[in-house]
């Protein structure tokens, strides 16, 4: 088996070879990056194995790609490797919302995954792990209105942002990726604005939820904010369920959801947070408590690592289900 990760220098992509050895997934690697970077050697799996060209990658028929270089560029190369019969799981933004396309988490919707999709997207970090605490709090009791705050780490912007804040603290002079300094700041501006006021962010968290959830009813309204943490994404919810429901049964519910870990021990200072979800797999959940006006409204917190659920980690369980389909 041949697997090709487009991407393979970057933030991601790197962290794709990472999880990839991890989970001793085995096959002839094909790293793929820009030009600047071809012919250079990464160590994988005890190899030394040297980065290729696109091109040269569709020549050498991968059975699937690992894509995490960007929109135009899956764009213009997704369907290049499908032509080839490659399954390419894609991590940009591209092909999420083509209705021909599925947009999968395995642990919520992975049954949507057909034998005969050549081209699977991967969500957006921030919905990916929202959606991982939404649809068992969905199944249970139902559910409505949904407000969102994220506290999105530098890395979720690449490396020129790490770079920028480190700079900043330093003290010195960088080309900024933000337009405001980020370091000691906050910034609520995470890709373009639109129209409507919310940024692209923002939009991706509404309509990527309905569309793994598969239900129209749960209306997502989001505000996305750059935070000064090199790693790990937060997000604090607030839920309206339709039908009641206790504090017990709410953790018993998360608790019982594969990838979901319940951290929520306020009282001794207990609670989700990026430190403690770096190099993890699990989206971390915690600060639950009712609302204090809506008798079957909910609060939580969540945290997870945007370079692994959020991105990285989900790619590759989206393959291992393609392999487990294809040893069936």
């Amino acid at each position: 088996m041949k697997i090709a990760v487009v991407g393979a220098t970057g933030m991601v992509g790197r962290t794709m070879l990472q999880v990839l050895e991890e989970r001793s997934i085995q096959a002839e690697l094909i790293p793929v990056a820009s030009e600047r970077t071809r012919g250079s050697e990464i160590l994988w799996n005890g190899m030394s194995i040297a980065v290729q060209g696109v091109e040269e990658a569709v020549d050498a028929r991968p059975d699937y790609a690992l894509f995490s270089a960007g929109g135009a560029l899956s764009e213009q190369w997704a369907p290049r490797f499908a032509e080839v019969g490659c399954t390419v799981i894609d991590n940009s933004s591209a092909w999420r919302m083509d209705p021909q396309v599925p947009l999968v988490v395995p642990e919520v919707n992975g049954s949507i995954v057909k034998p005969e999709d050549l081209l699977i997207a991967n969500p957006n970090c921030s919905t990916i792990q929202l959606v991982m605490v939404l649809e068992p709090l969905r199944k249970a009791f139902g559910m409505g209105k949904v407000l969102v705050s994220t506290y999105q780490s530098v890395t979720g912007t690449g490396q020129k942002a790490v770079a920028q804040m480190e700079a900043e603290r330093a003290g010195l002079a960088i080309d900024q990726v933000y337009p405001h300094p980020i370091d000691r700041n906050l910034i609520p501006h995470c890709d373009v604005f639109l129209e409507n006021g919310f940024t692209k962010e923002e939009m991706k968290l509404t309509r990527e939820t309905v569309k793994i959830l598969g239900d129209p009813g749960v209306l997502v309204s989001a505000t996305a904010v750059r935070v000064p943490v090199t790693g790990g994404h937060s997000e604090s919810v607030y839920v309206e369920l339709q039908s009641d429901f206790t504090l017990e049964q709410v953790h018993a519910v998360l608790a019982s959801m594969s990838g979901v870990k319940v951290y929520d021990h306020p009282e001794q200072a207990e609670y989700p947070m990026p430190l403690l979800v770096q190099g993890q797999d699990e989206v971390w959940v915690g600060r639950i408590r009712r609302d204090l006006h809506h008798p079957r409204g909910l609060h939580l917190f969540i945290a997870a690592d945007n370079l692994r659920k959020g991105a990285a980690t989900n790619a590759v369980q989206i393959l291992e289900y393609c392999l487990r389909q294809r040893a069936s």
